[in-house]
């Protein structure tokens, strides 16, 4: 029988790649970043519930609109509604909490969050330019009932307003209450990997976040799993559905340089089982803190520190990424408990049968 849920994957007796993990094993490892959820757990008229939430991630506890991070996504399979990654792609920068939800719950959070960035720069849209909200989002429309509009603008504002850099939560949690993964229930999962600069005697971090809703339980390797094996999936066939990953790192790096690392996020992914479907949204939103970006300047020319992509450590920093997405899809689906809802549905959790 499987143990209770509530333990990360390496509590367990499971080890995923080589590297070593941070302190938290976890995306607020890196320095400065926060995280903060809402979930939202309710009975609504008739048969629907309530089986959702907001999940908000701040790359520093500052105005991130002020002081914008090096950012970039990268799409491995493009059937998502996300907010904002276009410009993010086009500039460079993020200037926004990270918001993750359900696929409805897109435009109260952009919305909330707006709402939130508002209030806290009375000059955007005003004396200065317009500001670009980022969300991401997976369809929990399996336990939630999506169609009723549970998640609010309100939750948005109350996600990041909670948010800390504390060991996050995970699991069936914020806005992966209501998630799938493999059929089991998914959900918040995260991870942290530390890259040594042997040239500068100093460590960096790399940590990551994803929202799993994809794969089926026809395609999960259980037999293996129980025996303590994680990689090295044999799958003959593949569903639809999405992830949301999130990558964050403090190595000076520019968004080109992300972008480069962003797509070794999907080699973690394919690991876990996943063939990144036709109706898969998975996505990749990286950011560095290492070069802050000032919105304000009255210089004409921006400087910066970033690293050689010919040294050793750069394929580290490839390794850890695929290391820290595995990871991450692991922990959401170990630490996610058996969740009840619409309809009297449930989907138990992996750890749980």
């Amino acid at each position: 029988m499987y143990k209770s849920a509530g333990k990360k994957i390496r509590e367990r007796g499971y080890t995923v790649g080589t590297l070593k993990t941070g302190k938290k094993n976890c995306i607020t490892d890196v320095e400065g970043v926060k995280v903060g959820h809402v979930t939202l757990d309710f009975p609504m008229d008739g048969e629907d519930y309530a089986c959702s939430g907001v999940t908000a991630i701040l790359p520093h506890g500052g105005n991130l609109f002020q002081e914008k991070v090096v950012a970039a996504s990268y799409v491995i399979n493009g059937y998502g509604k996300t907010a904002g990654l276009i410009q993010v792609n086009e500039l460079g920068v993020i200037e926004s909490p990270i918001m993750l939800t359900n696929t409805f719950g897109v435009p109260a959070v952009t919305q909330g969050t707006l709402e939130y960035m508002l209030e806290m720069n009375p000059e955007i849209g005003d004396t200065t330019g317009t500001i670009n909200i980022v969300t991401g989002e997976c369809n929990d429309g399996i336990l939630n009932s999506i169609r009723k509009f549970p998640v609010q603008s309100s939750h948005a504002i109350e996600a990041i307003t909670s948010a800390t850099t504390n060991l996050s939560q995970e699991g069936a949690i914020g806005a992966g209450k209501g998630m799938v993964c493999f059929g089991y229930k998914g959900g918040i999962g995260s991870s942290s990997r530390v890259i040594y600069d042997e040239l500068e005697k100093k460590e960096y971090i790399i940590g990551c976040m994803v929202l799993t809703n994809f794969g089926s339980k026809e395609e999960f390797p259980k037999e293996k799993f129980s025996h303590g094996e994680l990689n090295g999936n044999s799958i003959s066939k593949t569903s639809d559905g999405s992830i949301i990953i999130v990558l964050a790192t403090n190595i000076p790096v520019s968004d080109r340089q992300l972008e480069r690392v962003a797509k070794r996020c999907g080699i973690g992914l394919g690991r876990t089982g996943s063939h990144f479907g036709h109706g898969s949204g998975d996505i990749v939103i990286a950011f560095s803190t290492a070069n802050r970006i000032s919105h304000y300047s009255k210089e004409n020319y921006d400087t910066g520190r970033f690293i050689r992509e010919d040294l050793p450590i750069f394929n580290q920093i490839f390794t850890a990424a695929a290391e820290v997405t595995e990871e991450a899809i692991w922990n959401s689906l170990s630490q996610a408990e058996t969740t009840h809802g619409r309809e009297g549905k449930e989907v138990e959790g992996l750890f749980q049968v």
